[in-house]
């Protein structure tokens, strides 16, 4: 039916204000998506993020569910996509189809229940789904004859020439495995731009001129569409293949058989799929990929779940643009866009100058973000970014967010280029690299800048050092940014000497929550001032109270932390443990020759540079001094030999991953130091033994790679008690995501 039917059902909707006001927004949307699937697939130059258009579609889509009547094959619901005309099109042997998206596992479910109506008991084949560019290859009696993009999923454009300089397709078909090379095969895939060569490929864009791509998937894209093949063989791109179209030749039962096959003769395969037998297997699949997704060689943005055996996949068939017998998840969004608002600078508890974007609030990964890091001025000028830019935002996992990429399609002319500033914003100093050859810029002024002393204030209180509950950021800053008052603190050195009559006067400007903008008093029209330790009365806050306290127990924390605390470059908690457990006291570390700091395993001639550097100040020695004088424990306790620990693991390397029942990671590590053992990051020939707990990841793959001994989280006290004797089977926790 058209959209200017008014009966549907018998129902009379010309009068319909509801109805009405649907059609005018299913008009809307169809014109908006078709431009945006124009930009992504004809021009590879996107103006809105993956999941902003998926909230287009899915908005039609409701629309379409509510009101069937609108639906029509012109609807972008009923469309696969489009293609350029700066190719030659080609017809695909069979239609290629894209797959029906879905955002939630209730949505898996809601899927699974109708296949299992139809075909139950039926096994599932999970696979990551790649964020790149779809295309199809056809080989004919073992050579590759054609390739050719998706397009509208019946005629795509030829890439024939581009996609023959990618290493990873065959020019040729091998027979191998008793798998003999079929006389037509139609193979569908993914080519992909890996992630390590995306930064570096951005830089030299920007270096020449031109436009930097938004994401990986744009890369590919644009570097495979290239009128130049000899362009295209410049640029590093992989491909993957992942289904079947037409076949002569070659009759596999499965989706994981043919997979096998493909992979025989040459054709590259995903190594993470999986047939899983029930839907809460493919839970676990997607949960698995979800938490390791940036680990991978490409990016992925979900996972796809088919049914395995192709004439089941046959009997349920498709739809004019979905197969039914196949779901994509797709994971919550990381990557949106947004308008950078502002170039603004930080800086750290070294003196560090980074430029931060301050953006139009946008809800990324679970969360609103309002500010986004830019590392430094040279990653600005490679990113090509500018101020009033619409720009792509990437929050992965709990990672700081970053900016990825202008959207240069969406500019105006208004935009500005950001200039670094010559003088730190907290203090005034000059800007300038700490050594030749360093790419930041940092403030000279280490004591009595404010921005260091409140960036290191907040560091010493974390939990990677004393662990200061109630003693947070905005308690620091007030520590040392008073309003109308010297501060209270000019260094760190006098943190442990706080009292609450140093406390309670301090005031601070009251904040929206929501625009971090100070709030203006009723009466006065200025900005709003309280006290921040004190209450109305003039008492002390309980936070006030638990904050002292807190500090004073403080004090009683391990060497490592004191060590770490500090806030020497370089000294992180590895370093920090390492010197602790190697020289035992403070007094050492700071009169320990260079060389020998430099030979302590995780420490090296750098770290030991920077060490002697520190304390070769003034004032930082006085920081040692006044915590020493307020009672900070500055070295470790001597074991007892009477309760030492048989060393069972002497002489050993071990590399912890994953999640280790009733073990935090620090408590493990302590565990096997404790009997003689050294733990490493990384995986190595040298590596003793690896402990995979929980989800391990790559480190577990790396181990069975090389062949190291693989002991399961489980069996980790086992491997305490008696060292390498301990069981080396992982269980099934262990399977590496």
């Amino acid at each position: 039916m058209s959209t200017t039917d008014a009966e549907v059902d018998g129902t009379d909707r010309t009068d319909d204000p509801d109805f009405q006001r649907a059609r005018a927004r299913h008009e809307d949307l169809s014109v908006e998506i078709t431009e945006h699937r124009r930009r992504y697939y004809a021009e590879d130059a996107p103006t809105i993020s993956d999941s902003q258009f998926d909230e287009l579609m899915h908005e039609l889509v409701d629309i379409e569910t509510a009101y069937p009547e609108l639906k029509n094959e012109d609807s972008p619901t009923q469309q696969v996509g489009t293609f350029s005309t700066a190719f030659t099109p080609v017809q695909h042997l069979e239609k290629m189809l894209s797959l029906q998206d879905v955002f939630s596992l209730d949505e898996v479910q809601a899927w699974a229940d109708r296949i299992t109506a139809e075909v139950p008991g039926e096994p599932y084949l999970c696979e990551v789904k790649i964020d790149g560019l779809a295309v199809d290859l056809v080989y004919e009696q073992g050579r590759l004859t054609k390739a050719a993009t998706r397009g509208d999923g019946v005629t795509g454009e030829d890439v024939t020439a581009n996609v023959a300089t990618i290493a990873a397709v065959p020019q040729r078909l091998a027979a191998a495995d008793g798998h003999d090379v079929p006389e037509l095969l139609e193979v569908r895939g993914e080519v992909y731009f890996p992630s390590a060569d995306f930064l570096r490929l951005n830089e030299s864009q920007v270096a020449a001129g031109k436009a930097p791509f938004a994401n990986p998937r744009n890369a590919a894209a644009g570097s495979l569409r290239q009128k130049d093949a000899a362009k295209t063989a410049e640029r590093p791109l992989s491909f993957i293949a992942h289904g079947l179209g037409a076949l002569r030749g070659f009759e596999p039962d499965s989706q994981s058989h043919a997979y096998a096959a493909l992979a025989a003769w040459g054709l590259p395969t995903s190594p993470y799929w999986r047939v899983v037998g029930t839907v809460e297997e493919a839970y676990d699949y997607i949960a698995e990929f979800g938490e390791q997704r940036h680990r991978l060689v490409h990016e992925i943005d979900g996972v796809v779940i088919k049914i395995d055996r192709l004439d089941v996949q046959r009997r349920l068939g498709a739809t004019s643009r979905t197969p039914r017998w196949a779901v994509a998840y797709k994971f919550p969004p990381e990557e949106v866009n947004t308008r950078l608002l502002d170039i603004k600078v930080s800086i750290g508890r070294t003196g560090r100058a980074t430029p931060y974007a301050v953006l139009e609030p946008v809800r990324v990964a679970g969360s609103e973000v309002e500010f986004a890091t830019l590392h430094n001025a040279d990653q600005v000028k490679a990113k090509g970014v500018r101020i009033g830019d619409t720009v792509v935002v990437r929050k992965a996992g709990d990672v700081i967010p970053e900016v990825v990429a202008p959207v240069e399609a969406a500019r105006t002319g208004d935009e500005t280029e950001f200039v670094m500033p010559e003088r730190c914003p907290e203090c005034g100093s000059v800007l300038a690299p700490a050594a030749e050859g360093d790419v930041d810029l940092r403030c000279p002024n280490a004591r009595s800048c404010p921005g260091q002393l409140r960036e290191r204030l907040a560091y010493l209180s974390g939990r990677s050092c004393f662990d200061v509950d109630r003693m947070g950021y905005i308690a620091c800053a007030a520590l040392v940014e008073p309003l109308g008052a010297d501060p209270v603190l000019v260094d760190e050195g006098g943190v442990f000497d706080l009292k609450m009559d140093d406390l309670l006067p301090i005031q601070v400007v009251v904040r929206d929550p929501d625009t971090g903008l100070p709030k203006q008093d009723p009466k006065t029209g200025e900005d709003k001032v309280v006290a921040y330790f004190a209450n109305k009365n003039g008492e002390p806050k309980k936070t006030a109270v638990q904050m002292l306290e807190n500090l004073e127990a403080a004090k009683r924390q391990p060497l490592w932390r004191v060590v770490n605390a500090l806030s020497i470059r370089h000294v992180g908690p590895v370093a920090a443990q390492a010197l602790a457990e190697h020289f035992g006291d403070l007094d050492r570390i700071a009169n320990a020759d260079e060389a020998e700091m430099a030979a302590v395993d995780g420490v090296g001639p750098t770290i030991a540079a920077a060490i002697k550097d520190w304390f070769a100040v003034d004032w930082h020695r006085a920081i040692v001094e006044r915590w020493r004088e307020a009672g900070v424990r500055m070295q470790d306790d001597a074991p007892d030999p009477s309760e030492a620990l048989p060393q069972t693991l002497e002489g050993l390397t071990i590399v912890i991953t994953g999640g280790i029942p009733d073990y935090t990671r620090e408590g493990a590590a302590a565990a096997v130091k404790a009997r003689g053992g050294k733990v490493s990051g990384s995986v190595s020939k040298k590596t003793s033994a690896v402990v995979a707990g929980e989800k391990p990841g790559s480190k577990y793959d790396k181990a069975v790679q090389l062949g190291v001994p693989v002991v399961a989280g489980a069996d980790f006290a086992a491997l305490l008690e008696d060292g390498l004797s301990a069981p080396q089977t992982p269980d099934a926790e262990t399977e590496p995501e």
